[in-house]
């Protein structure tokens, strides 16, 4: 099963990034996950727009059987629930539930 991982990233980058690759590494054995907040480490060398980075997410999404919304406030993650609700994607909120 392909796991999008949507989380907090804006209030603290590093916390998010690390929580992330927590998720991937706990889902990695079962699951194909998908953790975009790698991207981090692409923004820092070659900046993009939110947007665009925003668009990359939405064409993972598409692609995922499940989306992991991690804990934490995010206006960023939150949309990313909203598409992927849209497409009738299934959504969990905790990791657990997919080991």
């Amino acid at each position: 099963m392909i796991v999008y991982i949507a989380s907090p990233y804006s209030s603290n980058p590093e916390e998010g990034v690390e929580k992330q690759i927590d998720a991937f590494n706990s889902l990695m054995t079962l699951h194909t996950p998908i953790a975009p907040l790698l991207f981090h480490y692409v923004d820092k060398k070659y900046p993009h727009h939110y947007e665009e980075w925003m668009e990359i997410c939405f064409q993972y999404i598409k692609l995922c059987d499940v989306v992991l919304r991690l804990p934490g406030y995010s206006p960023g993650a939150d949309r990313e629930i909203n598409f992927a609700r849209s497409l009738g994607k299934e959504i969990v909120y905790d990791v657990n539930l997919l080991s």
